[in-house]
């Protein structure tokens, strides 16, 4: 079925990796590009021709190759010049690196995560703040400083999050300024007339930043819950997840990381806060053993782990609010997520082996029997309560737009093909976040592909104190959204 008009371009797609969210890619890209996709070519370090005979039978080729700092500026000279497209779906290839060739041969280009060449080197040894992406983001944004000019567009952490939790963000936030100037009754008290002026303005400016502030939104979680179940059990040793096993464990392991609102009155334990006070914190801790409470909207609250993840730095700068030099508003905002049973039990048992990742490793796929991935933005603390924003995305449905993937490679990839589009219209755009491009142009492209989208109300609040905190005489803020009692 096709969603949208094709897109013409006449240029050359070099696409790195051809793992599970590049095999869901690649039919998409087939449907929606109008090119002749000899132009196309597929590489990996491993031989994968079996899993996308489509993409090759289309025309494509298929090189296997591994990319390392000695060869990058050769093999990607023999693949690319100005005007092509490079589509970074591998990992463990240096973010800076990459990103400098392509600016400097003009390449356009695209990625859903920022990564190191060894993210593991001296890992027990390094200080916390080195390793969170806080400091990959600040490294990037220093060498586009030193860019003569913007240049071909390039743009970084495009996924389903990081990515199309930035775009949600958005639309949440208009239909919450939306809900509150239509409906002034169920506000806890009127809007003043100051406030209300403040609220339409910001609304028809798009200055989300504004919006955040003027509605009092405190927190905002991407909250997920992935609930698709296999009938094919998951083995001792083995580590089951519905995306990169590589992936989830590299930024499972690092350090928990959040964006740390100005609402926010104490640090957590084991805080460590970045050079910009208040801006950033991480936990000297695993993401893997944070665990944060959340809600969706099919499986109310949740238990999800802080992994940590882009928006977590992109999403709190741009909602932050400075005036005359100062930080006047900036909200708390982090990852919860809950995996699938299997990815869960994974977690636990590499854990109980010192942190080693298992061997034995597998995407679940055509074993999946039932479930959905309900991955959006809770937006919390302003005067509706919480708002929830994103995808239900259920097996079935995925089944039927795109057969042979499963829904959480899908909301990925709906988002990867939503960038593409992106880098095709707006070609010399220079270094991006998600946040810095056009949420209606990106979900115009994605939305076809991930189920219901609601954008909801919700009276959600964290749920009561700890089983022994009266004993212990733990005393919990009386704000509900101060991060202590977000933190399980």
């Amino acid at each position: 079925m096709t969603h949208h008009q094709k897109i013409r371009f006449d240029g050359r797609i070099l696409l790195l990796g051809s793992g599970s969210v590049s095999q869901c890619l690649q039919p998409l890209l087939l449907r929606h590009l109008d090119m002749p996709f000899r132009r196309l070519t597929v590489m990996d370090f491993e031989d994968k021709r079996d899993r996308i005979r489509d993409t090759l039978d289309a025309g494509a080729r298929y090189v296997q190759h591994r990319i390392t700092p000695a060869n990058l500026d050769t093999t990607l000279s023999e693949y690319l010049g100005p005007g092509d497209i490079l589509i970074n779906l591998s990992w463990n290839i240096g973010a800076e690196d990459i990103i400098t060739w392509c600016h400097y041969h003009g390449v356009r280009y695209v990625d859903t995560s920022v990564e190191e060449w060894n993210p593991y080197a001296d890992m027990t040894n390094r200080h916390p703040s080195e390793r969170t992406l806080y400091a990959r983001h600040r490294a990037m944004r220093t060498m586009a400083a030193r860019w003569p000019d913007r240049g071909p567009t390039a743009i970084v952490e495009h996924g389903a999050n990081p990515g199309l939790v930035s775009h949600w963000t958005k639309v949440a936030l208009e239909d919450i300024a939306t809900a509150m100037l239509k409906s002034p009754d169920d506000l806890p008290a009127p809007l003043t007339a100051a406030r209300q002026t403040a609220l339409e303005e910001a609304l028809h400016e798009g200055d989300y930043a504004r919006l955040a502030m003027e509605t009092g939104t405190k927190a905002i979680h991407i909250s997920e819950r992935d609930t698709q179940i296999s009938d094919l059990p998951k083995e001792v040793g083995e580590f089951v997840n519905t995306w990169s096993v590589e992936g989830f464990y590299e930024e499972g392991v690092a350090p928990a990381e959040l964006g740390w609102g100005t609402h926010e009155k104490t640090l957590p334990p084991n805080a460590v806060v970045d050079e910009e006070p208040g801006g950033q914190i991480c936990l000297a801790q695993p993401g893997m053993t944070t665990w944060v409470k959340s809600w969706v909207p099919s499986g109310g609250e949740i238990l999800g782990l802080l992994i940590r993840h882009g928006e977590a730095v992109t999403i709190s700068d741009h909602l932050t609010v400075r005036e005359d030099g100062a930080v006047k508003y900036r909200p708390t905002v982090h990852y919860a997520y809950l995996p699938t049973d299997a990815a869960i039990a994974s977690v636990h048992e590499c854990r109980m082996t010192g942190w080693k990742l298992q061997d034995q490793q597998r995407i679940m796929n055509d074993e999946i029997v039932s479930g959905i991935d309900e991955l959006g933005v809770l937006l919390l603390g302003h005067d509706l309560n919480g708002w929830w924003t994103g995808s239900q995305l259920s097996i079935e449905e995925t089944r039927e737009l795109l057969p042979g993937q499963n829904a959480t490679t899908l909301q990925v990839a709906a988002s990867v093909l939503g960038a593409v589009h992106s880098l095709i219209r707006h070609p010399e755009q220079g270094l991006c976040v998600p946040d810095d491009l056009d949420h209606r142009e990106i979900l115009s492209v994605a939305n076809p592909y991930l189920g219901p989208c609601p954008s909801v109300r919700t009276s959600w609040k964290p749920s009561d104190p700890g089983l022994f905190d009266a004993y212990l005489g733990v005393k919990r803020p009386d704000d509900p959204w101060q991060f202590a009692n977000i933190l399980a």
